[in-house]
């Protein structure tokens, strides 16, 4: 039984795995990060992003929703003081993960951050919110000085490493499996 399941499984992946001819119309596919800011939180010394990201998902992905696969993307912000006299410093560096998924009882597509669940009727409707990032604290008071410019950089990401395991394989041989943004570098100062 469990033998016939894992050999379903290796097929489901070699064929939403493709081949060269699935590579070719992957150039509108992809995450981009439009905008980045760093913004004072309310109520509090604290710093908050805010973010927007472009994401079009590969037809290949959708698909895999729909079909049950929850899909991970990883949202990824670092702060850095860059000093003249030796190398830079590295004052914040911190990861948010985002669950996204179909329940095909309900209809429902579910986005999932921290155990806190959003649901949406279309799969459109999720990844417009996945794309908008608001009020993630990402500086701490006093972790940045006063006065003192440093390097911000935001990207996201999708987590291959949490998907089921045959579809790990295709994500490392097809690039509909691997959907980085660049990284969005932007001067933040206090």
């Amino acid at each position: 039984m469990i033998a016939r399941l894992f050999r379903a499984l290796i097929l489901i992946a070699v064929f939403w795995s493709g081949g060269p001819a699935a590579r070719t119309a992957q150039a509108a596919d992809a995450i981009e990060v439009e905008s980045a800011r760093i913004e004072p939180a309310a109520g509090s010394d604290a710093w908050v992003l805010a973010a927007d990201f472009a994401i079009t998902l590969p037809g290949r992905l959708e698909d895999a929703v729909n079909r049950g696969v929850a899909l991970y993307f990883v949202v990824e912000f670092e702060l850095v003081r860059p000093r003249w006299y030796w190398w830079d410093e590295r004052t914040v560096s911190l990861s948010r993960s985002y669950r996204l998924s179909y329940h095909a009882l309900t209809r429902q597509y579910r986005l999932t951050l921290n155990g806190f669940q959003q649901v949406f009727g279309a799969l459109d409707e999720a990844v417009s919110a996945l794309s908008r990032v608001r009020g993630w604290q990402v500086i701490e008071p006093g972790q940045a000085s006063a006065g003192t410019t440093y390097d911000a950089q935001v990207r996201m990401r999708l987590d291959g490493t949490m998907l089921p395991k045959p579809f790990q394989v295709s994500a490392i041989t097809n690039r509909d499996w691997n959907l980085p943004s660049e990284w969005k570098r932007f001067k933040f100062t206090p």
